[in-house]
């Protein structure tokens, strides 16, 4: 029987994976033209705003918004929205801290949710249950690029008046029922940091079909400016996240893989579904017919150490990689973080509601405490491998298990 590799054995993957950020002379092309145009600010450039019109348009929305990285892309959006003191904005309680850290930045307070138990998505019923008369907003976060049920959000969001803004950090180019995620909800949010699949290093784009949130989420972004007015008239409180030329001309070229690339992870991903949902104790997130594409941010599966003779989650990733698979950390539960527990969240709060008991913080949060200690995340650069590669991550796998025991 082979020996582990975390052991001194032979790792299982010996052929490396794409390596990422994946560019070529289409981004240094970009690159030299704005160096050579001496324009390398955006708001008398061509760059960023050409991105903006072609990313919108890929996602089928009206209007784009680029900005400096994906929280701000969040923060933006909440002051378009009229997010402010005294409001509550029900968000999951699995996700990257910027979901609520954006609503404590408006003043208001994020009042968290657990997730689906398969699909790491907002439960759209717990969001529901948590409305009051003080919501004034849903964020579905499209958890490793695979959409949260936009059909029931919206149907929440609709019977209650309140708005869904979507959290599509992870998300480019997914799409439910054929319909690119982002323009569901009043808008959506994008990054463009180093691991997502687009990147210029950092950079987030705002999406939406509402010209009026479009006109206060622009305004909002450029120091409370509008659009053909005079350069120092300001008419709405603002501030300065626009994005650079630079920025915008490589992710111009970012843009013009990220249909074949989100292609080809959507489809190496549900190849992974099926030969990993065959292992013993390997539950892959679940997928959805009306998932027409997932943008595969990460592939997540659940581990269930009893398949694996007992062994922890972080030696069962420890040894995954030693076998040349890599992975990257899930997200801890927002309500474990010290921002919540130590009560500092409370300082960006007014009135009564910083003084109030915030009872969901007391709730157990099952299926979020399953995504922060009992899931594995495989990076999205291995997905843009082939169907060899697919096959040795399972390979790999099976090698794992049939060897726990040296690893207890």
């Amino acid at each position: 029987m082979p020996k582990l590799a975390i052991l001194g054995g032979t790792p299982a993957k010996t052929k490396p994976f794409p390596v990422w950020p994946i560019y070529d002379d289409r981004e240094r092309e970009a690159l030299n033209e704005v160096l050579e145009s001496g324009v390398w600010w955006r708001t008398p450039g061509t760059k960023t705003l050409a991105f903006e019109q072609e990313f919108a348009a890929y996602h089928q929305a009206k209007h784009g918004i680029a900005v400096t990285n994906g929280t701000h892309a969040l923060e933006v959006a909440l002051a378009a929205m009229g997010i402010g003191s005294g409001d509550e904005v029900i968000a999951p309680n699995a996700t990257f801290v910027a979901t609520a850290s954006a609503v404590l930045f408006a003043g208001a307070l994020p009042v968290l949710v657990d997730v689906s138990a398969d699909s790491y998505c907002i439960d759209p019923e717990l969001a529901e249950a948590a409305i009051t008369e003080n919501t004034k907003a849903i964020i579905a976060v499209h958890m490793g690029g695979r959409p949260a049920d936009l059909d029931q959000l919206r149907t929440v969001s609709d019977k209650h008046g309140i708005l869904l803004l979507e959290d599509a950090a992870h998300a480019h180019g997914s799409e439910w029922r054929g319909r690119k995620v982002g323009s569901f909800g009043i808008g959506g949010a994008f990054s463009f940091q180093a691991s997502k699949t687009m990147t210029a290093g950092e950079g987030g784009m705002i999406i939406s079909n509402d010209d009026d949130f479009e006109r206060l989420a622009r305004s909002t972004h450029d120091c409370g400016r509008r659009p053909g007015e005079w350069f120092y008239d300001h008419f709405i409180y603002g501030s300065n996240y626009r994005l650079s030329e630079w920025q915008g001309a490589v992710l111009l070229a970012q843009l013009t893989r990220l249909d074949e690339q989100t292609s080809r992870r959507h489809q190496m991903g549900r190849m992974l579904d099926r030969l990993l949902s065959e292992i013993p104790g390997i539950s892959p997130q679940s997928h959805d017919s009306r998932i027409t594409r997932n943008g595969q941010y990460a592939y997540i599966f659940h581990y269930d150490k009893r398949a694996f003779s007992g062994v922890e989650t972080l030696r069962f990733v420890e040894a995954l990689e030693a076998e040349g698979i890599p992975t990257q950390a899930p997200y801890p539960p927002l309500h474990k973080l010290d921002l919540f527990t130590s009560g500092a969240y409370r300082d960006r709060l007014s009135g009564a509601q910083a003084a109030a008991q915030h009872d969901f913080l007391e709730d157990a949060f099952p299926n979020s405490e399953r995504e922060a200690w009992e899931t594995v995340w495989i990076t999205q650069n291995a997905l843009l491998g082939d169907e060899e590669d697919m096959g040795e991550i399972g390979a790999a796998i099976l090698k794992i298990q049939k060897n726990a025991r040296d690893l207890l």
